[in-house]
């Protein structure tokens, strides 16, 4: 009985070319529907429901370079009492239960929620006119500056000449801000934690009255 002859097999462990010189079969290219490759690696299903957590929210006007909208709801403005240390840039809210006794050392306030183009949130406080106050157009502008940017993106540059801020309209189409999901409350309390005076005993009210 004749024995069958075997091709020689290369470390690859396919047979080399036939002696006749027949090439040997070509390897059957990736199937691209191999469900083994196509499969969701596991780690995106873990950080796909990650939610970036809002931890800084600065108090403060808006920068002069920046475009900016502010958030339209009701909800998201509120008047409060404050005092405004100018020099360390820093505005405290006053509890109403003390405000009696400072009323020479604070001023009213609407809290303003607002959102650069570059998604950073944060609270603009600009001052109430006060029924004794003469007419100031710094606060008047500042003011109609956040009522129009409650519909439009805009830039607010001081003018000293003019005694005022200067708006600024956007002239190319910009998408409308995403804002955060939190509520004011919590925009608050971030932005103005160790920042709420309840006492006199506060170390800005010895600081504005001279104590130790």
């Amino acid at each position: 009985m004749t024995k069958a002859k075997l091709l020689p097999v290369e470390e690859t462990g396919m047979p080399s070319a036939a002696p006749d010189g027949t090439a040997a079969p070509a390897a059957a290219p990736p199937d691209p529907f191999d469900l083994a490759s196509l499969r969701l690696n596991p780690s995106f299903i873990e950080t796909a429901g990650v939610k970036k957590l809002l931890t800084t929210v600065p108090v403060k006007r808006p920068s002069a370079q920046d475009f900016f909208r502010v958030h339209p709801a009701p909800e998201y403005r509120e008047n409060f009492a404050v005092i405004d240390l100018k020099d360390d840039r820093e505005v405290y809210i006053v509890h109403p239960t003390i405000q009696p006794e400072l009323m020479n050392e604070m001023i009213g306030v609407t809290v303003f929620t607002v959102m650069n183009r570059q998604g950073i949130v944060s609270l603009w406080p600009i001052r109430l006119p006060a029924p004794n106050d003469r007419k100031c157009e710094w606060h008047l502008s500042a003011r109609e500056a956040a009522e129009r940017a409650m519909t439009q993106w805009v830039r607010l540059q001081a003018n000293m000449s003019l005694g005022a801020y200067e708006i600024s309209i956007a002239q190319s189409v910009i998408a409308d801000p995403v804002w955060p999901d939190l509520p004011f409350a919590e925009l608050v309390r971030i932005g103005f934690v160790g920042r709420i005076i309840t006492t006199l005993d506060h170390p800005v009210i010895k600081r504005l009255r001279g104590l130790p």
